[in-house]
């Protein structure tokens, strides 16, 4: 059998759809799966143990007429394979588009306000699967299965380790191999301003840990866009602070979340990879709605401030008092909840060392 799976983007997306693939994989173990990926999101997939191989959606090489050929041709590819089945997790028409000129024997895809009934792109399935908008994305991309005769569960590993990144991790940052700290990752950014608790806010929650925390250091994560947040983080404790923002690879990244005994992150995609990987997450929702795309299994970790005007699922602000859902959040209540987070971390991983 050869399956197709598209789901190009966005990171945390991405990662909220691998439960599909690992479930199809055990129950279809010689099943031949593919990957349709934005080739910004591709190195997350490579070496993948339940992918034949990821085939590139080149979003902005494809949009110039000049390299129309080469998306020809990998839409030639895809035909060539002759896919038993093609899934579209995405939902989008220009991804139905992709998914039904793959010409697969059966188009599956979902069929709600978010994905597939947004732009139509339902009209090109053959199977439609419904669901409820409020239901959280893992549980929309999962109800795909049952239709085919995959049964749902949980029993898989989400992200697994690659030991040669990992290696790589605790040789290029010797401090990631320390067994004397307990690492606290911070995503400080998020690819909506208004999705960002102020870096001033995370400076002072890492004064605060730095003087109730003795062995606690901080990894600070995001891209090099991200890096003047990482260095008003690390002027707070300079001694306790690794700014890694813009130097970590995206399978880089993902094993330093897997070092980490805590995250404390706004809503965006390293925060779904944590929680992917059984990191407790505290995680700071504003403008978003954390019943639809909070941490996986921890939406008890979400602090958020009610607002008229909260979730507006907007990019800009127009409330009297700006950003207020996010600058409500005090570092002082943060700290005290995250505290609670890291202290119940440490007593399950000492009750496990001790069977």
């Amino acid at each position: 059998m050869k399956i197709l799976i598209l789901k190009p983007s966005s990171l945390g997306d991405i990662i909220q759809a691998l439960p599909v693939l690992r479930l199809l994989k055990l129950h279809f173990r010689d099943a031949e799966i593919y990957w349709w990926v934005d080739s910004r999101f591709a190195s997350l997939l490579e070496g993948d143990p339940d992918l034949a191989g990821a085939v590139l959606f080149k979003r902005e090489r494809w949009t110039s007429p000049v390299h129309w050929p080469e998306m020809a041709r990998s839409v030639q590819w895809m035909r060539s394979q002759q896919f038993d089945w093609v899934i579209d997790l995405q939902g989008l028409f220009r991804s139905a588009i992709f998914a039904w000129l793959a010409r697969g024997n059966l188009l599956i895809g979902l069929d709600n306000p978010r994905e597939g009934g947004r732009e139509g792109a339902s009209g090109l399935y053959d199977i439609a699967v419904g669901a409820s908008d409020d239901t959280h994305a893992v549980a929309r991309y999962l109800s795909v299965l049952p239709a085919l005769g995959v049964p749902k569960h949980m029993n898989f590993r989400w992200l697994p380790e690659r030991p040669d990144v990992s290696a790589g991790v605790k040789s290029k940052w010797a401090e990631a191999a320390s067994g004397r700290t307990r690492w606290i990752a911070i995503q400080p950014g998020a690819r909506w301003p208004t999705k960002c608790w102020p870096a001033e806010n995370f400076a002072e929650l890492t004064r605060l840990f730095a003087q109730n925390i003795p062995d606690a250091r901080f990894a600070v994560m995001g891209g090099a866009e991200d890096r003047p947040r990482g260095e008003i983080i690390s002027r707070a404790a300079p001694e306790r602070v690794l700014n890694l923002c813009g130097e970590t690879t995206l399978p880089e990244m993902i094993e330093w979340l897997r070092l980490c005994s805590l995250m404390i992150t706004n809503d965006t995609g390293p925060m779904h990879a944590a929680a992917a990987l059984g990191v407790p997450v505290v995680a700071l929702f504003g403008p978003t709605d954390p019943h639809n795309t909070g941490p996986y299994g921890q939406l008890e970790n979400v602090m958020r401030i009610e607002l008229p005007c909260s979730p507006c699922f907007k990019s800009w602000c127009r409330w009297k008092n700006p950003m207020e859902c996010l600058t409500a959040i005090s570092p002082e209540a943060v700290f005290r909840f995250a505290e609670k987070k890291l202290g119940n971390y440490s007593a399950a991983a000492n009750s496990i060392s001790r069977v």
